[in-house]
């Protein structure tokens, strides 16, 4: 039986998948991967199924010990990675050895670091989905913590040693550009406070975590008042009275009373969400017909990409 140890979880680690879908009526948030792009890719590297559990970490200071020969692989924010103290690269499978320690840095850049397992992780199951969100604290799910095991469901399936392609991989180092896709409340905001919204820098405030970031500016002059409460979505940018910008995240309440001009697409929730505090961000308008095309773009490019022997990458587009 192959495993790692959790010797140390860091500031928070969680079991996430792709999320919970279908029970958001309930009064469940979907939660799930916040950075769509890494957890699909550190899954795609292992050649697990989709919707694979792994790992996410929350700015580095993750120690565990290898049980066992195990398959691993990391992606997410820059970070030194080390197994056995000696440094080695993310995005790209690492094999591990019987009493193998491997070691995640605190991350000074950027914010989440994915550790998917061949097979994926092996973690309680409710309601259709292995993610945790802690505030709902439902049973048998919650935090890492120290002497946790984590286990995978196939232990004893190998890949050949892979690495994704740099241009795959997000530029966390470029600016952040997050696109907004107008919604039905659009109209009811002035336009000068559009073009202020679309124009100014804002900042990732310090209260931003998985159910929503909130951001620092320039506030709007006008926002509209308050509605009756309805259900809103992943990606969502309410303006409470502060006319301070807030955008919804994958442990988000799932109804909400405050105005929101659009929502910004799960891609770019992604790379919001692996920025600290401090970190510059702005908004761009978009079209729900390109969002949806790079997505579809994202998507044969995870279907169709293959590696030949060497672990170099060969893609379909």
């Amino acid at each position: 039986m192959s495993f790692l140890e959790v010797v140390r979880p860091g500031v928070q680690s969680t079991i996430q998948d792709s999320g919970r879908r279908g029970y958001r009526h309930h009064g469940l948030a979907a939660g799930g991967a916040l950075d769509l792009i890494s957890y699909t890719w550190a899954n795609k590297l292992l050649d697990n199924p989709r919707n694979a559990a792994c790992l996410e970490i929350v700015l580095g200071g993750f120690r565990a010990i290898a049980h066992g020969a195990l398959q691993v692989a990391l992606t997410g924010a820059r970070t030194r990675v080390t197994v056995n103290r000696q440094t080695v690269d993310l995005w790209q499978t690492l094999n591990l050895n019987d009493g193998d320690e491997l070691t995640i840095d605190h991350s000074t850049h950027h914010r989440l670091v994915y550790l998917a397992v061949v097979g994926g992780l092996d973690a309680p199951e409710q309601f259709g989905s292995h993610s945790v969100v802690v505030r709902e604290k439902l049973e048998g799910q919650g935090p890492v913590q120290a002497g946790d095991r984590l286990m995978p469901l196939q232990p004893k399936r190998q890949v050949p040693e892979r690495n994704v392609p740099d241009h795959q991989r997000p530029d966390l180092d470029a600016e952040t550009v997050i696109r907004l896709i107008p919604g039905y409340q659009y109209p009811q905001f002035q336009r000068a406070d559009i073009i202020r919204l679309t124009t100014s820098r804002y900042t990732v405030g310090d209260q931003s975590d998985r159910m929503g970031f909130r951001l620092q500016g320039t506030p709007l002059s006008a926002p509209p008042p308050g509605i009756i409460s309805e259900g809103i979505a992943l990606g969502a940018v309410q303006f409470p009275g502060d006319g301070q910008p807030i955008v919804l995240l994958n442990d988000c309440q799932t109804i909400g009373g405050y105005p929101k001009p659009g929502v910004v697409p799960t891609v770019d929730c992604g790379l919001l969400a692996q920025q600290l505090p401090g970190a510059s961000v702005r908004f761009e308008l978009c079209d729900l017909a390109t969002a949806q095309n790079q997505r579809r773009l994202f998507e044969l490019h995870y279907q169709h990409t293959r590696w030949c022997r060497s672990g170099r990458a060969l893609e379909w587009l």
